[in-house]
């Protein structure tokens, strides 16, 4: 489906812890009260039309209509996949500002074709880093005690140093085709002017209950009232202009150095961050060989940790072993999903997965992450061979790969506002990539019109369980552990053909396994990649969208599972090569849109 005629937004222009133990009962009723919170990790805004298109040439999905063609602009324009990439986000950072923007982080993963078809893929870390200052009791009270979620919210605390400028201006520099200036123009004259408020941004602003207290948000997005600006409200944001001026002129280290950066400093550190000048200009996103795993007959790639692309690796990798040990079919041809015998294997899979990410998951800078040992032959064929043909009760632990250092399970599952984007261009390269600001509208801190994220909430509020250490502890410049797992799928004459990823939080990683084995399964249509019902599982119970049908949910009760039944906020955005097109599709659960050329 193309975007339909906007005549309507003419006149907008171009669419635009030294405390080593806790208590355990004081601990573990905050890390519950916590969990709570944070049960549902983004908040869903109901179903929209399914967005797809079929193209020959380009492709581009992100997650609303006015991004899509802010990105589609700069395609036709000559520009290349990053340059899309970038005019996209900077359209994000207005029209979907709960979830995305400048002033958080990312992982970026990019294949380019080297002779005729093999690719080489990049990744690219763009995760916020603690500032220089923290120590491990960054999130625990004078008692020793974890704050609450909130608690930890509630002023800059939480704030990291942003780096999906960093990441995009890395990008830029090496696969960029278009200057600045032009990228940043859509997202400019659509601020200058504004853009209609999206349901899902009005729904998420109307419900929020911290959005009321904060002084630099709620001007923005509340009427005088404070009640949250209806859908189709004109929203303007100059203050965001005026910075994206600042970086169409001079480009994008004026967010790092200068007069600018040196604003966001100073008004954090009134706000009660500890951030500094140094840790703000000396940040820089990390350019490495993305992380690749084969997988069947593909080769899948993603963003090496923090980023959750190991946990996808194996989770999809332990059920593909476990279906080759199975006599049924991995797909159910009626449905064009996977069978249930299949889609248990999928949720033991993810039960496992998920054990090894809560205790091994971290910034590999400043901790031994096994990622080797968790993507060995040996290792995976072990933990494959714990999927049986009835769900494990309850929690598995985390299994011991080489290379492992002794630490605790991190019990917090907390990350969540998130955005996707997928692209192609016309020289056949291929960018997913997926950002985030953390909670919903961040840490409500908006500076320069640019919403401040929260995401040192990620690490874990408690730097030891049972005297060992948590990998995932707060530490100085550290990066924390991100579920965000942006990945392309190459077959094996070494050409991709799959761009996904998802926002979601902490069940990013059960979203993406879904559409990844499902993919390798044989759904091969976008559309129905995007539409599969969700079923996932965090090392607990198996959460399901009631879509998945009555049938398959009581199979999956009669093989133990502790079903529950939950609304789900995925966002995929996939992209997939079929034959000599390209096939895009944007999850009905949110505003995206799909379009090609």
């Amino acid at each position: 489906m193309r975007l339909p005629a906007l005549s309507t937004l003419a006149a907008i222009g171009l669419i635009l812890s030294a405390c080593s133990h806790q208590p355990a009962s004081d601990t573990a009723a905050v890390l519950a009260a916590n969990a709570l919170r944070q049960a549902t990790p983004e908040a869903g805004s109901g179903r929209y039309p399914l967005s797809t298109d079929i193209a020959a040439n380009a492709m581009v999905v992100t997650a609303h209509p006015l991004a899509t063609e802010a990105a589609l602009t700069m395609l036709r324009a000559g520009g290349s996949a990053v340059d899309a990439a970038i005019a996209a986000q900077a359209m994000l950072g207005l029209v979907e500002p709960q979830s995305s923007g400048f002033g958080g982080g990312g992982f970026m993963v990019f294949a380019e074709p080297l002779r005729e078809k093999i690719a080489r893929v990049t990744a690219i870390d763009g995760r916020e880093t603690a500032p220089a200052a923290t120590n491990d009791r960054r999130f625990l009270r004078a008692d020793g005690e974890p704050m609450t979620f909130d608690e930890a919210l509630a002023n800059a605390r939480a704030v990291g140093v942003p780096g999906v400028v960093s990441m995009l201006d890395q990008a830029h520099q090496r696969w960029g085709k278009l200057p600045w200036q032009t990228l940043l123009a859509p997202a400019i004259e659509a601020a200058r002017k504004g853009v209609p408020v999206s349901h899902r941004l009005h729904t998420l602003s109307a419900t929020d209950p911290l959005l009321a207290r904060s002084k630099t948000l709620a001007p923005l997005l509340l009427n005088r009232s404070g009640k949250a600006w209806p859908t189709g409200h004109l929203l303007k944001n100059p203050a965001y202009a005026e910075l994206l001026e600042t970086l169409a002129k001079e480009g994008p280290s004026a967010f790092y150095q200068g007069k600018l950066a040196k604003r966001f400093v100073r008004e954090l550190r009134a706000a009660g961050s500890d951030i500094t000048d140094t840790d703000w200009s000396s940040y820089s996103a990390d350019v490495t060989p993305a992380l690749c795993l084969p997988i069947a007959s593909y080769t899948a790639c993603s963003a090496p940790a923090p980023s959750g692309g190991f946990s996808v690796l194996e989770m999809v990798s332990l059920w593909h072993r476990h279906q080759q040990t199975q006599r049924g079919p991995a797909l159910n041809i009626l449905s064009n999903d996977l069978s249930t015998d299949s889609l248990h294997g999928l949720l033991e899979a993810e039960r496992l997965g998920f054990a090894d990410r809560q205790r091994y998951g971290a910034d590999p800078r400043q901790v031994v992450v096994p990622v080797s040992g968790l993507l060995s032959h040996y290792y995976l064929n072990q933990r494959a061979r714990l999927i049986g043909d009835l769900a494990a009760q309850g929690a598995v632990p985390a299994g011991r790969p080489h290379g492992a250092k002794i630490s605790a399970t991190d019990g917090q599952v907390l990350e969540h506002g998130t955005s996707h984007i997928s692209i192609v261009d016309t020289q056949g390269r291929w960018l997913a990539m997926t950002s985030s600001i953390e909670d919903r509208f961040g840490s409500r801190l908006l500076i320069r019109g640019v919403l401040m994220n929260n995401q040192l909430t990620d690490f874990s509020f408690v730097p030891t369980q049972n005297d060992l250490p948590v990998a995932n502890r707060v530490g100085p410049g550290k990066r924390p552990r991100s579920a965000m797992s942006p990945t392309i799928l190459i077959n094996g004459e070494g050409r991709p053909v799959l761009a996904m990823g998802s926002p979601g939080g902490s069940r990013i990683l059960g979203f993406n396994a879904r559409v990844l084995s499902a993919y390798i399964a044989g759904v091969h249509d976008a559309g129905k990649l995007v539409s599969l019902p969700m079923a996932l599982n965090r090392n607990g119970p198996s959460e399901v969208e009631r879509t998945l049908g009555r049938d398959a949910i009581a199979e999956l009760k009669a093989r133990g599972h502790d079903v529950k039944v939950v609304d789900m906020a995925s966002g995929h955005g996939v992209i997939v090569r079929r034959g000599s097109t390209l096939q895009g599709a944007a999850d009905p659960r949110r505003e995206g849109q799909a379009v090609g050329f």
